[in-house]
């Protein structure tokens, strides 16, 4: 029986035991469910904020998509603008040089005529001078003429006198004949003088007449050169711009639309980085060839335009506005100078007649661009080629 009531406390004993490990089991299920629930509260939290951070987000990247379509169409209208811009600008530019050819050209015009004119006035003024000469004299034989025509009036009065004294005098008669025949001898003498004074007078008037029709038909000789002299100017211009245009169409097809080559009204541009290396006036290898094939194209040109057109084709050297002080190029001048020079030489050295090249250096002093950016200094930094006339 002892042995009955032990077995039975030890299996009393269990279930205590058993109910705490549950009661610890249900404990440990119950935390954790507790930090599942809190951690899928803060899960939900923080995907609610992630949602609204992902809305916010994607708000701010259709304005941002608005912003920068809105920025694409502006940055379309503002190349459009600057497109127009520009072509308006070469237009404008080919204008202006188009304006100071043609001035330069009536300049030259103007100062043939003026020489003209002046050889004229001259021949004028001698002839003027010739004109007062006879004008004096003319004035002198009518002073003569009116004081011979008073000494016959008074003759005739004298003698009116003496026949009014014959009349009442007749012991005198012979004497008062005498007398009146010696005046009118006088006065014979007298016409006969004045008459040589007239034709004298009349000669003179012709030679004055033929001397002021000599004078108009100078004048109109003068008019008419000026005028045959600007139609054969215009006519030499016209053929020379014919034979400048073939020679920029054949050369924009032969090099193309290359970066830092471009036609500027009736000059073709090299950027100065084709030719040369920054601050330098040797042709670089790439310059060469660009230059030998201009040489060629003008070669071609050349054969085609007639001998009495006195072409020459002008290059110009230019700088930008960054001043250099160096042994070799003091100035700017200097630098812009010897890249021209460097230019004729490599064109002589392939067969282009040196009479037909002429150098310049502008220095920074012909901009095409007055703005202080490297843009601009890029732009002036460049040499010209004119095909004009001598």
């Amino acid at each position: 029986m002892a042995l009955g009531r032990r077995r039975r406390i030890q299996q009393d004993n269990i279930w205590p035991g058993f109910v705490d490990a549950l009661a610890t089991l249900l404990m440990v299920i119950i935390f954790l469910l507790m930090i599942f629930v809190l951690a899928q509260i803060f899960l939900s939290e923080t995907l609610s904020g992630r949602e609204n951070t992902l809305e916010k987000l994607s708000t701010d990247m259709g304005e941002l998509s608005e912003l920068l379509n809105l920025e694409r169409k502006a940055n379309k209208d503002l190349r459009a603008n600057m497109a127009s811009l520009s072509s308006e600008l070469q237009a404008s530019v080919k204008m202006r040089d188009e304006f100071t050819v043609k001035v330069k050209s009536l300049q030259e015009d103007n100062a043939r005529i003026t020489t003209q004119l002046e050889d004229a006035f001259q021949i004028i003024e001698a002839d003027k001078e010739t004109i007062e000469l006879k004008l004096a004299e003319i004035a002198k034989l009518q002073q003569d003429a009116a004081a011979l025509e008073a000494l016959r009036d008074e003759l005739t009065k004298q003698v009116k006198e003496q026949a009014a004294k014959l009349e009442r005098k007749d012991g005198e008669i012979v004497e008062e004949r005498k007398l009146a025949d010696s005046a009118q001898a006088q006065q014979a003498l007298m016409n006969k003088q004045l008459a040589s004074l007239r034709e004298q007078l009349a000669a003179i008037q012709e030679a004055l007449q033929a001397s002021e029709t000599l004078n108009k038909n100078q004048k109109a000789q003068i008019r008419s050169l000026g005028k045959r002299l600007n139609a054969a100017l215009a006519t030499k211009v016209q053929e020379l711009s014919k034979y400048r245009s073939e020679f920029f169409g054949e050369l924009r097809q032969l090099l193309g639309n290359q970066s830092g080559i471009r036609i500027v009204g009736d000059r073709f541009v090299f950027q100065s980085e084709v030719l040369f290396n920054s601050g330098e006036a040797t042709l670089e290898p790439a310059g060469q060839f660009q230059l030998q094939q201009l040489a060629r194209t003008l070669k071609d040109i050349a054969s085609r335009i007639p001998g009495k057109i006195d072409w020459i084709l002008r290059v110009d050297g230019h700088t930008d506005n960054i001043p250099i002080a160096t042994s070799k190029f003091p100035s700017n001048w200097e630098l812009s100078t010897q890249r021209a020079i460097s230019v004729v030489k490599e064109l002589i050295k392939q067969g282009i007649p040196a009479n037909r090249l002429a150098a310049t250096g502008f220095g920074e002093f012909q901009p095409l661009d007055d703005r202080a950016d490297e843009i601009a200094r890029r732009r002036n930094r460049r040499i010209e080629l004119k095909l004009t006339q001598r």
